[in-house]
């Protein structure tokens, strides 16, 4: 083995990070390292608030870590500039919003070994900072927040349709290509699915422990799940079907509450119909809202439905959005970007 050569290529998509950047970075460069070591490659999308700054103090303190400019300052056009210039026979994506174990390189890269499969890596796991934020993570952990993904289920280990982050054999993206540059959001869901239909496996494993911070305020939290809503719609597009049937029910449930009301000035019967829908799920979020406020803190209770609320509405706002963009509209997904779309917005 070349000793000049790391096993492992830590890419990093980053922008105006300045409150997380240095955290971040010095968890990575403390991490147990694996054999043959490990280089870091951040991909800067351009920032100018002062996380530029950062990074290059910390690349002259310690030479495993390079910064690379994200001219396209979204994080797919991020992943692939760092793509291309890694060294590593292994790919591992960590972000600046993650808390990392110390072992959580060696662990990947174990578990990489271990299974042969093509994509790794741990459960999408939220730890709050600040009272919203914390009501925001132990929502995260409920079934009916994310109908019910294994990918958020921390003691899940298996094959699943995609997986937080990732760590992957670099000879994955000789085979199947980068990540599309085209999605603002979603761009791992479409490389995972991608990978998938190449006969790819991803495997998720509960020895690789991170830990997300959440967004700090339900509107922040509504825009992000709408983000996501909208370009998963891209991903449909694309590739002529859902990753599973769950990224469907949210935008159907908003269109209904939408549609109904209409209707009902030609068929009154139709508002019986949305009174229902409308209290049905306003008693399932109650419901789901007293569940998890038991497993974590019942001062969580109140804020809880809005924080579900989000989650659901959002993103099935952002879907019918998408639905008449790519769809009806057919919009060019490179065109300028609105607020649903912003690239300066965090991962």
């Amino acid at each position: 083995m070349n000793l000049n050569v790391p096993t492992v290529s830590v890419i990093v998509p980053c922008r105006n990070e300045r409150a997380y950047i240095e955290f971040c970075v010095r968890s990575i460069l403390r991490q147990e390292l694996p054999e043959g070591g490990f280089e870091v490659i951040v991909a800067d999308g351009m920032s100018d608030d002062g996380t530029r700054e950062i990074l290059q103090e910390f690349s002259r303190e310690d030479p495993r870590l390079f910064i690379i400019d994200n001219i396209g300052r979204v994080v797919s056009t991020g992943l692939n500039s760092a793509i291309q210039v890694a060294r590593g026979r292994v790919i591992l994506r960590m972000d600046a919003h993650t808390e990392y174990a110390p072992n959580y390189i060696r662990e990947c890269v174990a578990v990489l070994e271990e299974t042969e499969a093509d994509n790794v890596g741990g459960p999408w796991v939220a730890r709050g900072e600040g009272f919203v934020s914390e009501a925001i993570a132990v929502a995260f952990r409920s079934p009916f927040a994310v109908g019910g993904a294994r990918g958020h289920d921390p003691q899940y280990e298996g094959f699943l349709d995609t997986v937080y982050l990732g760590c992957w054999p670099r000879e994955v993206f000789d085979r199947i290509g980068f990540f599309d540059e085209e999605l603002v959001r979603n761009q791992d869901d479409e490389f995972n699915l991608r990978l998938i239909r190449a006969k790819g496996k991803v495997w998720q494993s509960p020895r690789i422990k991170s830990w997300y911070c959440p967004r700090g305020s339900l509107k922040s939290l509504f825009q992000q799940y709408k983000q996501y809503g909208y370009w998963k719609v891209r991903v449909i597009q694309k590739h002529k079907m859902p990753a599973s049937v769950r990224h469907l029910i949210p935008g159907a449930f908003v269109f209904l509450l939408i549609v109904l009301p209409l209707l009902a000035l030609w068929w009154p019967i139709m508002g019986w119909g949305w009174l229902g829908l409308a209290g049905a799920y306003l008693g399932y979020t109650v419901l789901a809202s007293a569940i998890t406020a038991a497993q974590g803190r019942w001062s969580f209770f109140p804020v809880l439905p809005l924080v579900f609320a989000c989650y659901h509405i959002g993103y099935g706002c952002g879907f019918l959005r998408g639905i008449l963009d790519f769809f009806v509209l057919r919009s060019d997904p490179n065109r300028t970007c609105t607020e649903l779309t912003r690239p300066s917005e965090r991962p």
